[in-house]
């Protein structure tokens, strides 16, 4: 969703009503773990999220789960938590390429509508953020102890040794990309 736009209005609304029925949701599911509509309803939109369907006709962006994936392997830090703090980087980092769908993405998720782009496009980034933080999920590295600079160089030459750059919807991640969104996360 979060790329550039490609004419899938269908797509992006279905993106975009999956992201308001989590913010909904996610804090009710954390409030009463035994409330099984709402965590039928948390799975659902993990279930459409993840199937493929709004995937189809757009272009993708696996990046941060690029990144995310050698966080893993470096540290057993669980995937989603390795998006959590992968993401607001690298949009942060990205936002030139993704600015009309950050923008986007601010109005329509987070009802941002006044202001000059670029602060409507950094609190965008920063509710995000601040969002996975109210779940328990924390949006920044330095939250990881076992997480130093050598982690930083450490991905950044494990991607390349897997043959994975560039990355990005546009290609356009390359190792020093890599490392100054890890070391954004690191400073967050």
């Amino acid at each position: 969703y979060l790329t550039y736009p490609a004419h899938a209005p269908l797509q992006d609304r279905m993106a975009e009503a999956i992201l308001l029925t989590l913010r909904e949701v996610g804090p009710k599911t954390l409030e009463d773990p035994e409330d099984y509509d709402t965590r039928a309803t948390f799975m659902w939109c993990a279930t459409m999220a993840l199937n493929g369907l709004i995937g189809l006709g757009v272009p993708h962006d696996w990046a941060t789960h690029r990144i995310g994936h050698e966080l893993t392997a470096l540290h057993g830090i669980d995937h989603a938590r390795t998006l959590a703090v992968i993401l607001p980087s690298l949009l942060r980092h990205q936002r030139q390429g993704k600015r009309a769908k950050l923008l986007q993405y601010a109005e329509r998720v987070w009802g941002l509508t006044e202001g000059p782009e670029d602060d409507r496009v950094e609190q965008a980034i920063a509710r995000t953020a601040a969002f996975f933080e109210q779940l328990g999920v924390p949006a920044s590295l330095r939250r990881y102890e076992e997480v130093t600079l050598a982690t930083v160089e450490a991905v950044a030459e494990r991607l390349k040794e897997r043959g994975f750059y560039p990355l990005g919807e546009r290609r356009d991640i390359g190792p020093d990309d890599v490392r100054a969104i890890l070391t954004a996360s690191l400073a967050a």
